[in-house]
């Protein structure tokens, strides 16, 4: 029996088999991370057969009822809100993910994540990319925010990695970023690693992997640029970096910059996703339009008007 915690009532749930550790079966159950369900019996909040447990990495024994009950540090887990669904069927779901928001637990953050609010979206999630990662085919960075695509089985998480390693998996973003630029178009080859002197950061060194990306004027302020940008590769950070490295940083990002101070954020989002889906083979394309946050920054930057625009409005079309 599955359960999700609603208002202040327990959630009941039955081992089955049994012999699977008590924070991934959590996290399988309630469709969270392990880093949420170890917080959950780290804070006294869930009990196995009737008795408190107290390790995480306890087995849970066959048909036995396991209880989490609703507290202070369960309230705490509940603060990230669903992200915006624009897609959800039996094999994938689409999300709008809002700036500030981590994706999933990584060493440094110790909040909640995106994943700690899938179970308010409901349902199950392919566990192919590891106990802490249900459901997450690819990441935006904290600050952006836009388009993911989250897979339900772990045939659809297969298909939909094949489709990112194979790049017919199609993701571009709007930026913003300061300068300005001769051409109306380009394109950046640069490779990306691990930054030697800052392992913070990411950069363009000789001993990284390949990366491109390719860029498109769409709109021309005093002093900054708006761009649209298509990944031809998945590197972490590749944008920002990219843009650093050519001389226009985006807007906000502090970490690749001096001009962290305009924006409170990087003024990067994820605009369009482009797939085809896991099981009927259609090719579907969802849209997600500019955030408000963004567009202030658009008016204080000195633009008039409604932002050039270059993707269709209607998120979720069918081709």
């Amino acid at each position: 029996m599955r359960g999700e915690a609603r208002g202040r009532e327990a959630v009941r749930l039955r081992s089955g088999d049994g012999g699977v550790r008590l924070d991934s079966f959590l996290a399988q159950e309630l469709g969270r991370g392990r880093a949420h369900a170890r917080q959950l019996i780290l804070g006294g909040l869930v009990e196995v057969g009737g008795e408190l447990a107290v390790r995480p990495s306890a087995l849970v024994p066959r048909d036995v009822a396991v209880t989490v009950a609703p507290g202070p540090q369960a309230d705490r887990l509940e603060q990230v809100a669903a992200p915006r669904v624009l897609f959800d069927d039996p094999h994938l779901v689409v999300v709008d993910k809002p700036a500030g928001v981590v994706v999933h637990p990584a060493p440094g953050h110790q909040g909640p994540t995106l994943v700690d609010s899938l179970g308010q979206i409901g349902g199950r999630w392919a566990a192919r990319g590891g106990a802490e990662r249900p459901g997450i085919v690819h990441r935006l960075d904290k600050g952006t925010s836009g388009l993911l695509v989250l897979a339900r089985t772990d045939e659809a998480h297969e298909a939909l990695s094949l489709q990112l390693r194979e790049r017919t998996m199609g993701r571009e973003y709007w930026a913003m970023v300061v300068g300005a630029f001769i051409e109306e178009r380009g394109r950046v080859d640069a490779a990306v690693g691990r930054d030697p002197k800052r392992p913070r950061r990411m950069a363009v060194t000789a001993e990284g992997r390949s990366a491109a990306t390719e860029f498109y004027v769409i709109e021309r302020l005093p002093q900054h640029t708006a761009l649209r940008l298509r990944l031809l590769s998945g590197r972490t950070h590749q944008i920002r970096v990219h843009l650093a490295y050519i001389g226009r940083p985006v807007v906000g990002d502090g970490l690749y910059s001096a001009h962290g101070g305009v924006a409170t954020r990087p003024a990067l989002h994820a605009a369009m996703l482009h797939l085809r889906h896991p099981v009927s083979g259609s090719e579907m394309v969802f849209c997600s339009p500019l955030p408000p946050d963004l567009r202030q920054l658009r008016s204080d930057l000195g633009a008039a008007g409604e932002a050039v625009w270059p993707w269709q409005e209607t998120a979720g079309a069918i081709w």
